[in-house]
């Protein structure tokens, strides 16, 4: 009862008090803005959007009535970006256990959904949309099986409203295939290699489990349901993918081989040293989530740039890719910066715009829906003052399958609140 309490307390003080976006209920024209299309090119044009859909792109749209036209004449309107991995909205104070929900108990825990337990009301959302981020692939850790991630977007009532596709994919944390000999380390090598050895036979097994139990159902002699092996079905028959964490060369390498060998999609998140075997990623059509250019290399010895340069030759190897930040709850807002890093080392401006936009909802599974602004697909776009890779760029309108969003949050608030401060003290906008 005291847990329950102190959710109750935590969720009431965290809460974001905005208001989710209504649907207009008449078509929206937006007129002479410079259009990123990311799938057709960057021209100067309109847009029109009704009943939460794109319904028209042109370099001109004459409207007959009944429109709600709004001039953005030199603005920037971009499909909204896309982060391919996050524990945003799982997760609101890593130091408070009561609101953090990202790690459930075990190590086979195919059956959790992520989506399930998405809070739409953290103070994380609103932050990380200000920055025309507006759909996240929210993604379970812990265990050697994490559980299953679904596709949220940035705005919504309920975890119901905010879903635009469940069931994504199911996230396997690869075990470690090397001794670590760092000082905190306690156990010894033979400890370390043994469970190693351990967990990828629970891989192995679990594979097993699965076959055994789609045939029992498909033989009519399977009794009861079994809710890890039931989510992991979908992986079995490739109608998702299994998503492999995994960074160094060995982990990549042996995941692959046990992709191979079980017969199933793999997409790498992480990736480190995919630039190492890009020839075997590519033949084997595995696509690379390349997790936060903007950290260091994997190795102290690495060159500083090794990061930097992963998306560039990914793209040179003709690997399929995208970019997204780190796994966490907090910063997602920087996903462009990520994506600009890699432009400023080797990545074309409209491979790094793709990296975030198109890119990755193909790798999700959702290019028919988001990714690009094309006819047909959901109005989930953004308006901004300038280039969205770029640092000064202020993003003044989101919409979201039609929806306006609110663009207000906590730290544009706090911004607001000690400029006050310091205009009352006569040192803000005085020269001093």
């Amino acid at each position: 009862m005291k847990k329950l309490i102190c959710c109750l307390f935590y969720s009431a003080l965290l809460a974001s008090g905005q208001i989710p976006g209504a649907d207009p209920g008449h078509p929206i024209l937006l007129k002479g803005g410079i259009l990123h299309t990311v799938s057709q090119g960057t021209f100067t044009g309109d847009l029109l959007f009704e009943n939460g859909k794109i319904t028209a792109i042109a370099p001109e749209i004459r409207t007959t009535g009944g429109y709600e036209v709004q001039d953005v004449s030199d603005r920037h309107i971009y499909p909204g970006l896309i982060s391919a991995g996050s524990t945003i909205g799982l997760v609101e104070i890593g130091a408070v256990r009561a609101t953090r929900d990202a790690n459930e108990v075990g190590q086979i825990k195919a059956s959790v959904h992520t989506e399930r337990a998405y809070n739409p009301d953290s103070e994380e959302i609103p932050v990380t949309r200000s920055n025309g981020v507006l759909l996240v692939q929210v993604i379970p850790q812990g265990g050697l099986v994490s559980g299953t991630s679904a596709v949220m977007m940035m705005d919504g009532w309920s975890p119901e409203d905010c879903t635009l596709r469940s069931d994504v994919g199911v996230h396997v944390n690869w075990p470690a295939m090397r001794i670590n000999k760092a000082w905190w380390e306690k156990r010894t090598p033979e400890e370390q290699q043994k469970a190693t050895n351990k967990n990828l036979q629970k891989l192995e097994d679990l594979l097993k489990d699965v076959r055994a139990y789609a045939a029992a159902k498909a033989a009519g002699t399977q009794k009861g349901t079994d809710a890890n092996l039931e989510a992991m079905l979908p992986v079995l028959s490739k109608e998702i993918p299994v998503y492999v964490h995994a960074n160094r060369l060995a982990q990549i390498e042996a995941a692959v081989n046990w992709s191979l060998k079980e017969d199933l999609r793999m997409v790498l998140v992480g990736g480190g040293d995919s630039w190492r075997v890009t020839d075997l990623l590519k033949a084997n059509n595995i696509p690379v989530i390349c997790q936060n250019p903007l950290s260091m290399p994997l190795r102290r010895w690495g060159k500083y740039d090794e990061k930097f340069t992963l998306p560039a030759k990914l793209s040179a190897a003709g690997v399929s890719f995208c970019i997204t930040t780190s796994n966490t709850y907090s910063n997602q807002r920087n996903l462009p910066y990520e994506a600009s890093m890699a432009a400023a080392f080797g990545l074309s401006r409209d491979e790094a715009l793709r990296a975030i936009t198109l890119s990755t909802a193909e790798i999700l599974d959702i290019a028919n829906r988001a990714g690009s602004l094309e006819v047909g697909k959901d109005a989930t776009l953004f308006i901004a003052d300038g280039d969205i890779l770029e640092i000064p760029t202020r993003v003044t309108q989101a919409f979201i399958q039609g929806r306006p969003v609110d663009l207000e949050d906590k730290q544009k608030k706090l911004r607001d609140k000690y400029t006050e401060k310091y205009r009352r003290l006569g040192i803000y906008g005085s020269g001093k």
